[in-house]
């Protein structure tokens, strides 16, 4: 299924400080630079002092969490409304869950919400194709990313924290030298991953097309596993810069898939085994 050429995949502004356009690109995929979101690293000098002095993942995991703890006072007891009512407290970490649990459910919204205000990508896909706004599909998605229930607790600064601490770990102790990760995905139709341009079949080589992601897709590590969700395997050269999450990054799986990578969409080169 082909991509409407007129639908734009990316917003004018970000906080990465690269034009959306480029980022969403396969030649940035190519040919990554490194992003930062601005502000980011200069407000919280404390917990960048903590990784820098870190002497392995296991001080960094540590570092991270007694910072978020303290900082976003994620150990308080519930807040109460002026009924005395239990109010939900933002945290990140239930926003992971959320997404492990369901990828098109509401802490996905927020999620997806968060990557477009930061860099600039627009979803595609929630519950259902997107397509031009305004729609029903995009009034849900709209409803579920700004629910008051999860705006709150500085979510956003949760989640930008979660990001630049992620990089770091990457690059310094989980995949150091490295500027690519191989990542599969296992579909079984393509509402999902919109097919921009197939490729020019090259004899004994995978089939190849350029394929629009949603902004924010899980990916795993694994293709076995890859293989237990769809009759196509999907897989993709991923920038290092492009990766949110992953479980090594916390003790205990946070995601539901140990191989599972939560990464930044926008258009990929991918190639495709069937089954």
């Amino acid at each position: 299924m082909g991509a409407p050429a007129d639908i734009p995949y990316g917003q004018s502004t970000n906080l990465v400080g690269i034009p959306t356009g480029l980022l969403a690109s396969v030649a940035f995929n190519a040919h990554p630079l490194p992003l930062r979101i601005h502000g980011v690293r200069e407000t919280n000098r404390a917990l960048f002092a903590m990784l820098h002095d870190a002497a392995s993942i296991e001080d960094a995991v540590l570092a991270f969490q007694i910072y978020m703890r303290s900082v976003f006072d994620l150990d308080a007891a519930p807040l109460l409304d002026t009924l005395g009512r239990k109010r939900y407290r933002a945290n990140y970490l239930r926003l992971l869950r959320g997404w492990g649990f369901d990828a098109n459910g509401r802490e996905a919204a927020v999620l997806k919400g968060w990557v477009e205000s930061r860099f600039g990508l627009q979803p595609t896909f929630h519950k259902e194709p997107l397509g031009r706004y305004p729609s029903e599909a995009w009034m849900t998605y709209l409803e579920e990313k700004m629910s008051a229930r999860f705006h709150n607790n500085g979510i956003h600064a949760q989640l930008d924290l979660l990001y630049e601490y992620g990089q770091r770990v990457f690059r310094r102790w989980l995949y150091p030298g490295r500027h690519h990760l191989t990542l599969y995905r296992g579909v079984n139709d393509f509402a999902e991953h919109q097919v921009v341009a197939w490729l020019p079949r090259e004899k004994g080589r995978l089939r190849e097309a350029i394929a629009r992601q949603n902004n924010l897709v899980s990916f795993t590590t694994q293709r076995d596993v890859a293989d237990q969700f769809g009759d196509t395997i999907l897989e993709v050269e991923v920038p290092l810069c492009k990766v949110v999450y992953c479980n090594a990054l916390m003790p205990g799986p946070v995601l539901r898939g140990e191989g599972e990578v939560m990464v930044l969409g926008g258009e990929y080169r991918v190639r495709m085994a069937t089954l």
